[in-house]
């Protein structure tokens, strides 16, 4: 039951990163997915950004970096999820390593979407996958 508690919230989170990293790379117009913390954060619509002669190509480039960060946020959380395999578990330190590293980017994004986009719906992704990753410790002390 113990590494229930542990593994389960992990899965949880390594799945959101997999999906998440996914439609980064697939949809076509990836900013468009945080459209209003976006522009905020601009300080203008993209209609008004891309309608500027010199940004026409300004989408393609967006598109090529979006994409490129779906597939580290996908590889991240595959990684997640494949180390929580039963003989992986089993061992403290690779535990205690997966919950650092996790750790670590889970906080880390949520702060800083708090300072530079905190109107995105985003942050409520963030603080559930903090509140995950804090039932993944308590699981982890009681293993």
């Amino acid at each position: 039951m113990n590494k229930r508690i542990f593994k389960i919230p992990l899965l949880f989170i390594g799945f959101i990163f997999i999906i998440m990293g996914l439609r980064w790379i697939f949809v076509d117009e990836p900013w468009m997915l945080d459209r209003v913390a976006n522009e905020e954060r601009l300080n203008m619509t993209f209609e008004k950004l891309f309608s500027s002669e010199i940004n026409e190509t300004l989408p393609g480039y967006l598109k090529q970096i979006y994409r490129f960060f779906g597939l580290w946020v996908s590889i991240i959380g595959l990684f997640i999820v494949s180390f929580l395999r039963e003989k992986f578990i089993k061992d403290s330190d690779i535990r205690k390593s997966l919950l650092i590293c996790t750790g670590l980017t889970v906080y880390l994004a949520l702060i800083f979407a708090y300072i530079w986009i905190p109107s995105s719906p985003f942050i409520y992704l963030g603080l559930g996958s903090v509140i995950l990753h804090s039932i993944s410790i308590i699981g982890n002390k009681k293993i």
